[in-house]
């Protein structure tokens, strides 16, 4: 199903190289907000700095590709030492295309880190990328944000206790 993850984790910093490993992934191509940060939020959430610099010294290229504009994700970005795709128009191809050029890697390498089904999910899904599905660190407020999280709310995955 187009919506459904490979993997559910409760957090971004439940990703270890020995579960990359076992599904040969060498990439990740990660979400900012509420992936690797509340919602607008110019610092990353607590742990996400060590858990990057991690996944760093064990060899996993990453690359943040955000749907959000390049004042947004370049100072993030840059922060965390990641290069960075903005403007991704998830679920559309583009921008995971420009992260997998990035990190030199085939897409049968690389997962899919986000918090979102309609876009995360379902975009890495139609290119056939391997995806991580990650609890949201907030609900988001405003109008589109509750609009989009009612329609996801039958297909989420269910978090483990």
């Amino acid at each position: 199903m187009l919506l459904t993850p490979t993997i559910v984790l409760d957090s971004v910093l439940d990703i270890n190289k020995e579960l990359l490993d076992e599904y040969g992934i060498k990439g990740l191509i990660l979400d900012l907000d509420n992936t690797l940060a509340k919602h607008g939020s110019p610092e990353p959430e607590k742990g996400v700095a060590c858990w990057v610099e991690e996944m760093k010294k064990s060899g996993i290229s990453m690359v943040i590709v955000s749907n959000n504009r390049e004042e947004r994700v370049r100072p993030f970005a840059e922060n965390l030492g990641l290069d960075f795709v903005w403007g991704g128009k998830k679920p559309l191809a583009s921008g995971f295309k420009k992260a997998r050029e990035k990190m030199g890697l085939e897409f049968d390498e690389i997962a899919i880190v986000g918090d979102q089904l309609f876009t995360d999910m379902l975009g890495a899904n139609i290119k056939r990328i391997k995806t991580i599905f990650v609890f949201p660190f907030e609900d988001e407020k405003g109008i589109l944000f509750s609009i989009k999280r009612f329609f996801e709310r039958p297909f989420l995955p269910k978090r483990k206790k």
